[in-house]
């Protein structure tokens, strides 16, 4: 039960304005646009779409911006705009080996066909800070917003033009690798943005609950996993960030067209799996697809994914990371912060009534040791006597 602080309204919009003027910073500095976000922030944007489950940058920009930088605000923001979008179906699944391939790594295999591209990549860094970034952006700072919002973002490199097969193809020849493969009597998946999540839960519905997961969960649990909270021994088979066409089937052609261009990152890990009185040994899979340039999600993801097929797998649960209800229930960012923020807001009745019941107990306590004490001295008495 919440109360209402005396001249809250009053105090809400003087707070909503401190907050205006916080977000904006020191006036003199030129302000920081929704196009440089965009373009200059791409590794944010990306986190927020991703667990906001909007393809827009442009609104995962501006989230940033409102939010201060706050990424869980951000995705928040976004989740909260979505559910005021018109449903207008559904898109086709997308092929990722037609993907127009920037970046593609396999920790499995040295030489892969069409090759190992590092693209670009923090990977090879020396993590040491850059001070000449410092010098950077006074020239420019009031030359206007940057790039334009609703244009294509410059690329660093050029994409690969050839469809590039997966790696994991090379194991399946072999029959050495697990593949699933669609059959006709599948169900179709259940859209977790408009069902709530019930239990048990196929794992359609796990992977869209990991991707719209809080990256920092998704990345300690799949930490967890490689330090022996779960039977895992993961490689990366493949990583790959890239372009994708998106394709949608309207009624009025009746048939599928391409509406659009997605930038996505896929991971594949492989995992040893010794197999099961029907199955023979062979390497299981774990899977991650996130929006944009989110190779550390996609890989935590793929991580956590493989964990949670224990059960499925036959293998021994003995960790919260091969608990499915357990995972999936705390993985969201919104609703976590929601119930730990939630302890902000006024509950001024509630811990009135537990101050007054650990009072009334301490009193009974205090009756309890008084009355031990003095029968405790009635026998020392008694036995002086």
């Amino acid at each position: 039960m919440y109360v209402a602080v005396k001249g809250g309204e009053r105090a809400i919009e003087a707070s909503w304005r401190l907050l205006d003027k916080a977000r904006r910073g020191d006036p003199r500095l030129a302000e920081l646009s929704v196009a440089q976000i965009r373009e200059q922030l791409r590794l944010a944007v990306a986190r927020v779409m991703t667990e906001g489950s909007v393809y827009d940058e442009e609104l995962a920009a501006l989230a940033i911006k409102q939010a201060a930088g706050d990424l869980v605000e951000s995705i928040f923001l976004l989740r909260a705009y979505r559910t005021t979008l018109p449903r207008f179906g559904y898109t086709q699944p997308v092929d990722t080996e037609a993907m127009q391939v920037e970046r593609r790594i396999s920790a499995t295999f040295k030489d892969v066909p069409g090759g190992q591209l590092l693209g670009a990549t923090y990977d090879y860094t020396q993590r040491l800070l850059d001070f000449a970034l410092l010098a950077e952006g006074h020239a420019d700072a009031n030359d206007g917003a940057g790039t334009a919002a609703g244009t294509a973002p410059v690329r660093a490199a050029a994409a690969a033009t050839e469809a590039m097969p997966r790696v994991v193809s090379l194991l399946d020849k072999e029959g050495l690798i697990e593949q699933e493969r669609p059959t006709p009597e599948a169900p179709e998946p259940g859209d977790l943005s408009r069902e709530p999540l019930a239990f048990p839960a196929s794992r359609a519905t796990r992977l869209q609950n990991l991707a719209r997961g809080d990256e920092g969960f998704l990345l300690a649990m799949g930490y967890a996993t490689q330090r022996g909270y779960a039977h895992s021994h993961p490689f990366a088979g493949e990583i790959r960030f890239g372009t994708i066409a998106v394709e949608m089937e309207l009624d009025e052609l009746g048939e599928a067209v391409e509406i659009g261009d997605i930038d996505i990152t896929e991971c594949q890990m492989i995992n040893q799996f010794a197999g099961i009185s029907a199955v023979p040994p062979t390497f299981t899979q774990g899977y991650g697809l996130a929006f944009g340039h989110s190779e550390r999600k996609a890989m935590a993801m793929a991580l956590v994914d493989r964990a949670l097929r224990a059960e499925e797998l036959g293998e021994t649960l003995g960790s919260p990371t091969q608990d499915i209800e357990f995972m999936l229930s705390h993985s969201d960012n919104v609703e976590a912060s929601g119930f730990v923020q939630h302890l902000k807001l006024p509950h001024y009745v509630d811990f009135q009534a537990e101050l007054e019941l650990v009072r009334r107990l301490r009193a009974r306590h205090g009756e309890a040791s008084e009355g031990e004490g003095m029968a405790q001295e009635r026998n020392q008495q008694e036995q002086a006597a």
